[in-house]
């Protein structure tokens, strides 16, 4: 059964090279689609990332009233130091917030930082366990926003809701886009490798003569289409690194820092994933295609 394989690979990769145009063709052609897929997970796999870093962020922001009293605010971080699911509370003044924008730097920043102070409302930050369930969270925060010197509290949760819902339609749309990438590879696979036995036709008839079965006639071009889906695939991942590793080396640091999180490729499980579908998408594809023209 050895030998029957290597042989088998052998007239695939013959039959390859003879008709190399025509399988580079096909190989690119899958490589597109495969990256338009690929791409769409690599940006749903960096979303999923900030969405778990802003659910687990674990602090709050208590934005304090223009006339809170200093009694009243040191009193309220007393009291916060005390509640057992916090642990850091920070005050920040208005010229102290103002100050965290100031830059010479035109932008942005530049701007906020030539507002008067009084643009900047004075906040209390605090940090909390990472083990705080939203419940409980949720709780203090409804306290928090009785108080008379509070004008409002921001845990972040309302974004992370957001981006969720972004994601679940993101997934959506990946799963569509999916259905669309798996049709492409049957249609062009199954065209190749129809193509392809037309061009053999007097090898297959003289295989046949002498009897060679089914199976044997079949086995070459099931490789070959393997073989195309699995390169296709591979090529996608590698155009798809090498455009991450350029848009990460041009990204802005302070862009990083403020979603938390570091932008990542792809996870090697869908990595393996895609070139595993590529391979079984090319065999199931090079069987639809030699239906009609081989006989069972």
């Amino acid at each position: 059964m050895l030998d029957g394989s290597i042989g088998t690979t052998r007239r695939a990769r013959r039959g390859m090279l003879r008709e190399w145009r025509l399988h580079a063709l096909s190989v690119f052609s899958l490589a597109v689609a495969f990256v338009c897929l690929g791409a769409a997970l690599l940006v749903l796999t960096n979303l999923h990332a900030i969405e778990e870093r802003w659910a687990h962020a674990g602090r709050a922001s208590i934005y304090l009233k223009d006339n809170a009293a200093a009694q009243d605010v040191e009193q309220l971080k007393a009291a916060l130091g005390a509640v057992p699911i916090v642990t850091s509370v920070r005050y920040v003044s208005a010229s102290q917030a103002r100050s965290e924008f100031g830059t010479k730097e035109a932008g942005p920043k530049a701007e906020l930082a030539a507002l008067p102070v009084e643009a900047f409302p004075a906040s209390i930050e605090i940090e909390v366990k990472n083990d705080v369930t939203d419940e409980e969270l949720n709780a203090v925060v409804a306290k928090l926003r009785q108080l008379p010197a509070v004008e409002d509290v921001e845990t972040y949760q309302a974004w992370t809701e957001r981006l969720g819902r972004l994601i679940r339609g993101g997934v959506a749309a990946a799963a569509l886009l999916a259905l669309v990438v798996f049709a492409s590879v049957l249609a062009v696979v199954g065209s190749t490798i129809r193509l392809a036995l037309q061009r053999r036709r007097t090898e297959v008839e003289v295989l046949k003569l002498v009897g060679a079965t089914d199976r044997f006639i079949k086995g070459p071009f099931l490789v070959e289409g393997m073989s195309q889906g699995a390169l296709g695939a591979t090529g996608a991942i590698a155009l798809l690194g090498t455009l991450f590793l350029v848009v990460r080396g041009r990204l802005d640091s302070e862009l990083s820092g403020l979603v938390g999180v570091e932008p990542s490729f792809l996870p090697w499980q869908v990595v393996v994933g895609m070139v595993a579908v590529g391979m079984l998408l090319g065999m199931f594809a090079a069987l639809l295609g030699l239906r009609r023209l081989v006989t069972v």
